[in-house]
């Protein structure tokens, strides 16, 4: 059984079919309601700040849990280098009990971006002698208390008539098993499964060992299981991968992507100074033909859940188009279930 997702970046751009900020947000919920009606399983979206795309995400997707009833609804990922822990895990139990407990959020330490030290601005300043790495896995770690239900402010007895330690409210009894980490390489993907977090790998690796991506990526899963395995959280966890894969089934597909299917390969570069990566290959064909490579595909095979990149700049009939037949074509040649 394989879970089918999309992931949305949410870009508006003044010369796309989604141009301003209201459109990227009115689009991203019909995309999410049309994403279900064709038996697509889950609605995921990236956060970024300071650029012309989608950022902060609940309202985004307690919207979307009001006018759908099964998808699950999630993040891809929100960089917790700007994030009040608790107040997040306010908003985020609250968007996860109005939608009938359906959110799994993808959560991470961040990703290159537009500006310098973004995060500063939103007034959160890593402590001398500290990282904003160590700065997101403090906040990572106080949300995860929150949301398990830990007593974090005292009770002040002359207003409540309560003593004692109390926790935020409200709170989702079981949203604690529904957090994804974005990892970027075996030994994050180690650090998740020791945390008790569900694994959320992109087209992008933080490290190159010279073998294929998607090996590398299997790889990375691999470690990721034992760990959480040899970590006994009594469950099983779920793994997500993300892949660009575009079928080509009409006029309109080859002539947005058709070049594009005979250039797309894996490619080794950098996403900032010093950090080497490598980035997967995008799925662009005929349907029975990258239904064949998604099938020799080892970390695809890997994992639970697939999160197909949309190009939301081409709007909702599009793209909600490109998800049917991703359902119809790709999926059962590939013999996804």
């Amino acid at each position: 059984m394989k879970k089918i997702g999309f992931l949305s970046f949410g870009h508006l751009h003044p010369r796309s079919l989604t141009r301003t900020g209201a459109e990227a947000l009115r689009q991203s919920v019909e995309l999410a309601v049309a994403a279900e009606e064709v038996g697509i399983d889950g609605a995921y979206f990236r956060v970024h700040h300071f650029a012309r795309q989608l950022a902060s995400p609940f309202p985004l997707l307690t919207a979307i849990g009001a006018r759908t009833s099964r998808i699950e609804i999630g993040t891809g990922v929100i960089d917790m280098r700007y994030e009040n822990p608790l107040y997040m895990a306010e908003t985020a139990a609250a968007a996860d009990l109005l939608s009938g407990e359906r959110l799994q959020l993808g959560i991470s330490r961040g990703s290159p971006e537009t500006v310098v030290d973004g995060y500063r601005v939103f007034g959160n300043v890593p402590p001398a002698g500290t990282t904003d790495e160590d700065m997101a896995m403090r906040h990572t770690d106080a949300f995860l208390a929150a949301i398990s239900g830990a007593k974090l402010a005292q009770s002040d007895p002359a207003r409540t008539g309560v003593t004692g330690a109390v926790a935020i409210e409200p709170r989702s009894q079981t949203l604690r098993d529904r957090i994804w980490w974005g990892s970027g390489s075996r030994g994050s993907a180690i650090r998740t499964a020791e945390l008790g977090m569900n694994l959320m790998s992109s087209t992008l690796l933080t490290e190159d060992t010279g073998v294929p991506f998607d090996e590398l990526q299997a790889e990375q899963i691999h470690m990721y299981r034992e760990a959480f395995a040899a970590a006994d959280w009594g469950r099983t966890p779920r793994v997500s991968v993300s892949r660009s894969i575009i079928p080509l089934v009409s006029d309109v597909d080859r002539h947005y992507f058709g070049r594009r299917s005979e250039q797309d390969s894996e490619q080794v570069g950098y996403i900032d100074v010093g950090q080497i990566a490598r980035f997967g290959k995008s799925y662009i064909g005929e349907p029975d033909v990258i239904a064949e490579e998604l099938a020799r595909d080892a970390a695809v095979q890997e994992a639970d859940t697939v999160l197909v990149t949309v190009p939301n700049q081409l709007g909702v009939d599009y793209n909600a188009a490109l998800l049917e037949n991703i359902v119809k074509h790709v999926a059962p040649a590939a013999g996804w279930r």
